[in-house]
């Protein structure tokens, strides 16, 4: 009797090591790195100064005194520089009668721009590219953007093509999320994500308040990144993605309206921003880190923030803002937060206790580029980088925040000093700016307030 006893015994021990071993080299293998990343830069004919704004506003026929203040107002507090970038159709005075090949050209400045920059740098050729994601959510054409990008680089017939439209200003981490899931598929392989927007036929002409906050903070960019779950390339890596969280708040109806693209009641076309967008972006946030904060912070912060939270509870009356106390300092080192706007920026700083360090990167990233939107947060990594902040086993948070509403977020360890100049090649010694006030706007133009 003892002797089947045994064997069923050693066949189950058998199985359980076999099935354990192949569970513990799955998780193994289920790794992605960041190879390489390329931000895009305009040239500086397309650079967006006090002087063509007035040119701007003053072609815009449906503007009267009411809105000549509120633009210098939003102007002045936007936290944007004098060195941003808009699409050439406004500068050259069309912004009203874009064409599609005005878009195109736009699109293609940037995407190809990087992903020129990109291969020549890593060393990867386009021929051995296996995921290919394109993120632009402003426009769709036919044939596809990816559908471009594989025509002009010659890339092999078997490459696997995402084209992620109308997602908004956080679909760049939402790609990353696609990419790592497809490498539990395909082993051994490259991925390129490349993130970038169209303004050119989005320019809004009209004269609705909410509506023209987007020619303001929005800005031509656009970025392209590498990826890959091949360890032997572990030690060329920049980075090591360790957690990533999607939410999507988009049920509720103030989450849902606080971003879209709508007509007014002239038929101008252009992106509404509500009033309560800081607070969608904000209950966003708080939704999201619901699910990442248990991830990544040690487990002494969170029992002591748990205590802090009950203590608090007890003896106080005041209701706390949902990060009040937890210090996400413990788990990550640097804050890689979307460039939105600065109220967002505010509102998430003093939500979750950051100081002016901390928000640093963002600020100075909307100052000198604007909301590129969907590439926005590869500019703060990128500052971070120029500063040499980065250094090898650091952690960095980035946050991503785009219409419908989404918060997506991710964590990146560092696996390598990082000192690539990259795009601030040229200004980074200029910062940070004392303030992102833009003061030469009001200078010039503060007697409409007298008017």
């Amino acid at each position: 009797m003892m002797e089947p006893f045994m064997t069923i015994c050693l066949m189950f021990l058998s199985f359980s090591i076999f099935f354990t071993c192949k569970l513990f080299l799955e998780k193994r293998n289920q790794c992605c790195y960041i190879l390489g990343y390329e931000c895009y830069k305009a040239p500086e004919d397309q650079k967006l100064d006090t002087e063509t704004c007035e040119k701007i506003i003053h072609r815009n026929k449906n503007l009267g005194v009411e809105e000549y203040r509120f633009l210098l107002k939003a102007g002045v507090n936007s936290g944007i520089g004098e060195e941003t970038y808009v699409p050439r159709t406004v500068i050259e005075g069309r912004e009203q009668f874009a064409t599609l090949s005005d878009a195109l050209s736009e699109i293609d400045d940037a995407v190809f721009g990087t992903l020129d920059k990109l291969f020549a740098k890593t060393g990867v050729s386009p021929s051995e590219i296996d995921i290919l994601v394109v993120t632009i959510s402003m426009i769709t054409t036919l044939p596809s953007i990816p559908a471009r990008v594989i025509n002009r680089y010659k890339m092999r017939e078997d490459v696997k093509v995402f084209n992620l439209s109308g997602m908004g200003c956080s679909t760049s981490v939402i790609a990353v999320d696609l990419v790592q899931n497809l490498f539990k598929t395909y082993k051994n392989a490259f991925a390129v994500v490349v993130s970038s927007e169209s303004l050119t036929p989005n320019w809004y002409c009209g004269k609705e308040k909410s509506m023209m906050v987007p020619n303001i903070l929005f800005r031509v960019g656009g970025c392209s990144l590498l990826l890959t779950n091949k360890r032997c390339l572990r030690h060329q890596a920049m980075l090591k993605l360790k957690y990533l969280v999607r939410i999507q708040a988009g049920a509720r109806d103030e989450a849902y309206n606080s971003c879209t693209r709508i007509e007014d009641a002239q038929g101008y076309g252009g992106f509404f921003l509500a009033k309560d967008l800081p607070k969608a972006a904000a209950k966003a946030v708080t939704m999201n880190f619901r699910v990442l904060v248990p991830k990544m912070l040690p487990l002494r912060e969170l029992v002591r923030y748990a205590i802090v939270s009950y203590w608090r509870s007890k003896t106080s009356t005041e209701r706390a803002s949902p990060g009040a106390g937890l210090n996400l300092k413990t788990g990550v080192k640097h804050f890689c937060i979307h460039p939105g706007g600065r109220p967002v920026i505010d509102g998430l700083g003093k939500n979750f206790g950051l100081n002016e360090h901390d928000l640093e990167p963002t600020r100075m990233t909307l100052h000198r580029f604007g909301n590129t939107s969907v590439a926005g947060v590869w500019y703060v990594l990128s500052y971070m980088e120029a500063k040499k902040r980065l250094k090898k086993g650091d952690r960095i948070l980035m946050i991503g925040l785009g219409s419908g509403f989404k918060c997506n977020s991710c964590v990146m360890e560092v696996m390598k000093d990082l000192e690539d100049v990259n795009v601030w090649e040229d200004c980074i010694s200029r910062y940070p700016v004392e303030s992102t006030s833009n003061t030469s706007i009001l200078e010039k133009y503060s007697w409409i307030n007298d008017s």
